[in-house]
């Protein structure tokens, strides 16, 4: 048994969805659609654990804590060229705070609450207990890792684990702007007791959410990060003033059903509009 597998045996034990990783930090293709990376690395995955490939092959949707496939045979040519373990962070319910070099670990020592911390090769690990969209380059040199995402493990880190706080989750909530092709801004409205209700008349709320289900039916790509953006906006505009219903809330996740997010992609997407928002 290669020391890989016997690392990734170890992680699954405690819950922990492992895979095997290339030399170069890249996933394996273990179907012919993706051999030898021919899909180019970046599988179409409708929604977390899933894949259009015959099985989930690749990639964090191939991630697993079932040891029966770890040490299956069509896993075996995998681990006996593996170079690393991975795991899929949000499978294990954790967030990942990538720092790429000295100047990412300062700004998130002087910025961020503790918790546990792993040494990588040119910076850290901060990991929280808790799980959020995944999103690269939140700021120079720093990435987020977690839902749909995979991290290379590095050992167990030191320090105590703590919860992921509003601030990392903040992090994702827009693009850093020079990532930015079309701005997107969004107006938090004033806290609960602080001003009028602005819809003034039913046609405004109906308005906002029929734009807000006309914006998800039309996207064609990045569907997650259209479907958390859209609850964003929803929430910063009516999510303080108790007018939104279950009815309203229905059919955005209709919206986002049809486009193939799961309810629980969208139960968690709202939950974290509401949590970066506060409301």
């Amino acid at each position: 048994m290669s020391e890989y597998l016997r690392t990734a045996l170890d992680l699954a034990a405690v819950g922990v969805p492992v895979l095997p990783l290339r030399a170069g930090k890249l996933p394996f293709g273990n179907c012919p659609a993706c051999a030898g990376s021919a899909c180019g690395d970046r599988p179409h995955m409708k929604r977390a654990g899933a894949c259009v490939c015959p099985a989930p092959c690749h990639g964090w949707a191939a991630a697993t804590a079932d040891t029966a496939v770890l040490t299956s045979q069509s896993w075996a040519p995998a681990w006996r060229e593996a170079g690393a373990v991975a795991y899929h962070p949000g499978g294990a319910g954790l967030t990942v705070v990538d720092l790429d070099n000295a100047a990412a670990v300062a700004w998130a020592r002087a910025t961020l609450p503790s918790t546990r911390t792993v040494s990588t090769t040119r910076g850290e690990h901060w990991i929280y207990r808790g799980a959020m969209r995944s999103r690269n380059a939140v700021r120079p040199d720093v990435d987020i890792k977690s839902s749909m995402s995979y991290a290379r493990w590095l050992g167990p880190g030191v320090g105590r684990m703590t919860d992921l706080p509003d601030a990392v989750r903040a992090l994702a909530v827009t693009e850093p702007a020079a990532a930015r092709s079309t701005p997107v801004v969004i107006t938090v409205p004033a806290p609960v007791g602080g001003g009028e209700c602005r819809h003034r008349v039913p046609a405004y709320l109906e308005r906002g959410i029929a734009m807000a289900e006309q914006h998800i039916t039309a996207a064609s790509s990045a569907i997650h990060t259209t479907v958390y953006r859209t609850f964003l906006a929803v929430l910063s505009t009516h999510g303080r003033c108790g007018c939104l219903t279950d009815a309203h809330i229905a059919r955005l996740f209709t919206a986002a059903q049809a486009k193939g997010e799961s309810p629980r992609d969208c139960a968690d997407a709202w939950a974290n509009a509401r949590a970066a928002l506060g409301v």
